[in-house]
Order: structure tokens, then sequence, then C-alpha cells
């Protein structure tokens, strides 16, 4: 099985792209304290969680492509993506959630996700069951007065897919 990698260049103002969000919550009956700490410290791990489709790194962005981004796995994600030997742009995609990039400048940009459980925004990696990976193809985005690119990447396997990808060393992986 592969991952599913669509590209459509679209007439302009046609564009649209859809962002799910999501927010799991919980409630804790009355139990003994030393249980009230361990709910407290869940809940702060939680909450310290990035948002379904928080940017995380942008420096490259300001055109008008746009990259939409399926996890359909049990853990979080984060894409990014990389134009020549520069990080251009990272999203955080929460497990089984659609987040979008709408505004990629043009160019042809190398993809990198990693998936995991606990991300860390200081060290910009995930603690617990991280996998590190790359889309074997390049994406290239092209916009012209009538046109502009969306591409459609999912992160987990799809029956059928078109898009191979390769481990990537934790060490390589643009952070």
């Amino acid at each position: 099985m592969k991952r599913l990698l669509e590209g459509t260049p679209l007439r302009t103002g046609v564009v649209a792209a859809v962002a799910l969000t999501g927010a799991l919550l919980t409630s804790t009956p009355a139990v003994a304290t030393a249980d009230r700490a361990a709910a407290a410290v869940t809940e702060t791990t939680a909450a310290a969680r990035p948002s379904n489709g928080k940017i995380l790194y942008d420096r490259i962005s300001g055109g008008h492509g746009t990259l939409k981004i399926r996890n359909g796995t049990s853990k979080d994600g984060v894409v990014t993506l990389v134009r020549g030997r520069t990080k251009a742009i990272s999203i955080y995609v929460r497990a089984r959630s659609t987040a979008s990039i709408k505004d990629v400048r043009d160019g042809t940009y190398r993809i990198y996700f990693t998936t995991g459980y606990r991300f860390s925004t200081s060290k910009g990696r995930f603690t617990r069951g991280a996998l590190y990976q790359r889309f074997n193809d390049r994406l290239k985005f092209t916009t012209t007065s009538t046109q502009t690119t969306i591409w459609t990447l999912t992160l987990h396997q799809v029956k059928g897919g078109n898009a191979q990808t390769s481990s990537v060393n934790p060490k390589d992986f643009p952070a």
C-alpha cells in the first residue's frame, strides 16, 4: 500500500480548503489525591499539544499554492516542506484530522513528515514513538493568472495510493 499524492491546478478564485480542528474534553470523577495529581499532569500535557493546523515554522510563504494533508493515523504528525536546502514551512496535523497550508510559494519542495506522541515544541520533535519519513517525489507549486496548484497528501497508507515514502534518519530530519 502507498500513500496518496494528488495535485490539481485550479482556476484562481475557485480554491477552497478545509482545516478541521477538534478537541477531546474529558471529565474526571472525584478520586484520591494521587489520582488527581496524575489527572492534572495528563491535562497539562494535553494542553501543551499544538492545535491542529498550527504552523510551527514559516520562512517561505505568501504564495497562492495549497497543500492539504490528511492524517488518518492514530499518531499526531508534523509535515515539513523543504525548498532546496532551506526549511520552508512546518504544520502540525493531529491524529485522524485534516489540515491545510494555503499560502505556499511557487517552487519545488521535498516533503518530510514525522508522526508520534508527545510533541515537544522546544525540540520540534515527538518524544514518544516517533517515525521520520519523506515522500520520494517532490511537489511543484505553480501559479499563473488563471491557475494555482493544490496538492493533497495522506500520511497514512491508502490502497491504490501513488506515493512512495522513505525512512529518514532522525538526525537528518529538518526540525
